[in-house]
């Protein structure tokens, strides 16, 4: 499409059972707000709606958790996202939520117009029931070994390690999430949405159609799915939360997650369109309007084959132009993961980085992973935002500011000859809108932000060429044109920056005086002058201020603590073996000995040989503990002995029993100790 008239932005429906992390922002969130922002300085027609998820599996086990109603899980969370997007400057033109009213009637709408074309195949199917819950299982709660990759966590829709996507009664080993239980089959009525009989559709629109305008991630696990064959898809699930199936036995059910979920984009632009006086269709149904959906990678397979293929069968929307979605942002070299605590989540940041906002914005934005997993750490926030932001951005404006009021009270000089340098700089300078608009429109934010940072680059460059600190003593002429062409600068970053920076931009344009001056994307490169003559700036202030290593260390000893604390709940969640009977236990010979020999074992990294007093003679043990401890610290050691253990030769050397070890929360290993002061050698343990 060369020329839309109108654009549609959909940003992933976020889950409402835990805060927004920084994963989403990367993923998601920033890179649509960038260019919902971009667009409208164009003077676009723009809609950029988004809202919260309020129905699924993962709300009612957050409920079941926490002792708590399904509502008042989603009430929570959605108060808690819609706060940090907007106290984080994601600028949406509608909010929503799928527990509204207007989404409810255009979910089950939308369902009823397929139903009664005869979209769907009604069938009845065995699923997945847990007999003590006395429920069927619902995708998120089974899990169980992935059938692709033999991941043994895999839920019961999607493996989280491998991507792929699958039905609950394809996993190898189910279990039931609620009991533990291995669940049993049940018959149950449903609907499906025939992916199967839109194949060939599917392989002419994308694998045809988008190869060469859609990112090679997107493009690539697409494929890959329609390759290895589609197959009917379940619309409907066995649940008691969600959106109730609007036919004629859909009694007890409701519309599965991912077939109501993105008609919440829908559902967004009617409620927008309501409170601002328009016409919600244009921007769903006609040819002329551009749809891109952004999401992270786990979302490629429903909004570029389901979600399309249930606007195709409905058969009065648009397709989506373009699904650039992201690769997946990992913290401090592991995974993020809401379940672990392992995120640096919105809410606290902007809590613990008051005024930060578009450090944060900005370092997401340089580390998205747009083609590969991106790793964020503390120290490359700490480095960009010192290095980059205050030493180049920051340190531009405040010079030319602060020599705009010391050499002329503040006011914009008037520019005497130009020289070629200066045509230059201010030709360069008019090109960049252009530039970074490539690269945008691309969805190539990283790249378009550099390009944005480069024009405060050439600021700083400029100044250190023609020296106006300098010239001022020599040459009045020639300082007033160096400080004209600078101001230029200054005054077109506070646009450029507005995407990627919305408050730095706020704040310098309040600086230059220009916050009434509605200057757009292409007033740079139409204007002569963005900051005329005599105009009066106000006194400068910093735009950016650094972060201290103190500040790094706070967040780092939060990471490490969050570490110790995962530890330690495996640790302590590790399952239980077998049954042992009393009889299998009173065969045990444990006893208190005490090491009074121990070396290393020759041409070995882990064995130690020990010889342990058991009080009933001294007898040599081999333990493989070389790598944890040395000999010569261990002798005198109180230890628990497994004295009748059957002997056993390592390396040439007959061993005569155990040691007992455990590791502790940090995985270091430790020693079973007796009560050393009170316990003598060959005290049974019973």
């Amino acid at each position: 499409m060369s020329t839309p008239k109108r654009y549609t932005i959909t940003a992933a429906l976020p889950y409402t059972n835990g805060p927004i992390h920084i994963g989403h922002l990367a993923g998601v969130y920033v890179p649509a707000d960038i260019y919902s922002r971009y667009l409208k300085m164009r003077g676009e027609d723009v809609v950029f709606v988004c809202g919260s998820d309020e129905h699924g599996v993962p709300i009612t086990i957050k409920a079941k958790k926490e002792g708590i109603t399904p509502q008042d899980v989603v009430d929570k969370y959605d108060g808690i996202i819609r706060k940090s997007f907007q106290d984080f400057g994601i600028e949406f033109d509608n909010y929503s939520r799928t527990s509204g009213k207007t989404h409810h009637e255009t979910a089950s709408a939308f369902f009823k117009k397929l139903y009664e074309d005869g979209k769907f195949i009604e069938e009845v199917t065995e699923q997945l029931y847990d007999e003590e819950a006395k429920q069927f299982l619902a995708d998120r709660f089974v899990v169980g070994t992935c059938p692709k990759c033999g991941y043994e966590e895999s839920y019961g829709d999607q493996c989280e390690k491998c991507g792929t996507s699958h039905n609950a009664t394809d996993l190898i080993n189910p279990k039931s999430a609620i009991t533990g239980n291995i669940p049993t089959l049940k018959e149950t009525r449903h609907w499906f949405l025939p992916l199967d009989q839109y194949e060939p559709w599917l392989k002419e629109w994308i694998l045809d159609g988008h190869k060469k305008d859609w990112k090679s991630n997107v493009y690539g696990q697409c494929k890959s799915w329609i390759d290895d064959g589609l197959r009917p898809r379940a619309v409907t699930r066995d649940l008691d939360w969600g959106i109730p199936v609007p036919v004629k036995g859909g009694e007890g059910k409701v519309l599965y997650v991912w077939f109501d979920a993105p008609i919440g984009y829908i559902s967004a632009t009617k409620e927008w369109a309501e409170q601002n006086n328009k016409d919600w269709e244009p921007y769903w149904k006609d040819k002329d309007t551009k749809l891109v959906h952004f999401i992270g990678k786990d979302n490629i397979v429903f909004h570029c084959i389901i979600f399309p293929t249930m606007l195709k069968a409905e058969g009065s929307y648009i397709l989506p132009d373009n699904v650039p979605a992201n690769e997946f942002l990992n913290l401090e070299g592991n995974k993020l993961s809401t379940s672990k605590n392992w995120a640096v989540w919105l809410h606290e940041y902007l809590e613990d980085f008051p005024g930060k906002e578009d450090v944060l914005r900005y370092v997401l934005t340089a580390n998205a992973p747009e083609t590969k997993d991106n790793d964020f750490t503390w120290k490359d926030f700490q480095q960009r935002n010192n290095s980059e932001l205050v030493a180049i951005f920051g340190n531009f404006i405040n010079r030319v500011a602060v020599l705009t009021h010391k050499y002329y009270e503040g006011k914009v000089p008037a520019a005497a000859e130009l020289k070629e340098i200066d045509e230059q700089t201010l030709a360069e300078l008019k090109a960049y809108p252009a530039v970074i608009a490539s690269s945008i429109e691309k969805y190539r934010f990283r790249e378009a932000q550099a390009e944005m940072m480069n024009v405060a680059r050439l600021g700083n460059k400029y100044l250190a060429d023609e020296e106006p600190w300098k010239t001022i003593k020599t040459d009045e002429a020639r300082t007033q044109t160096v400080m004209y062409v600078a101001l230029q600068i200054a005054a077109a970053l506070a646009t450029l920056c507005k995407p990627f920076l919305p408050f730095t931009s706020t704040k310098l344009n309040k600086m230059l005086a220009l916050e009434n001056a509605n200057f757009d994307w292409n007033s740079i490169s139409s204007e002569e002058a963005l900051l005329k003559e005599r105009h009066q700036i106000k006194e400068a202030e910093l735009l950016f201020s650094k972060v201290e290593d103190e500040e790094i260390q706070k967040q780092l000893e939060k990471l490490e603590a969050t570490k110790k604390a995962n530890a330690a709940e495996v640790k302590a969640a590790e399952p239980q073996k077998e049954i042992a009977t009393f009889d299998d236990f009173t065969k045990l010979d444990l006893r208190v000995g005490t090491i009074v020999e121990a070396e290393k074992m020759p041409k070995t990294k882990k064995l130690l040989v020990l010889k342990v007093d058991t009080g009933i003679d001294v007898r040599t043990i081999v333990s493989g503990i070389a790598e944890s401890f040395k000999p010569e610290d261990i002798i005198g050691k109180k230890v628990t002995v497994l004295a009748n253990l059957a002997p056993r030769k390592l390396r040439g050397t007959m061993s005569e029993g155990m040691i007992l070890m455990t590791e502790n929360a940090e995985g270091k290993l430790v020693f079973v100790n007796p009560d050393e002061e009170k316990m003598n050698n060959g005290t049974v343990i019973s």
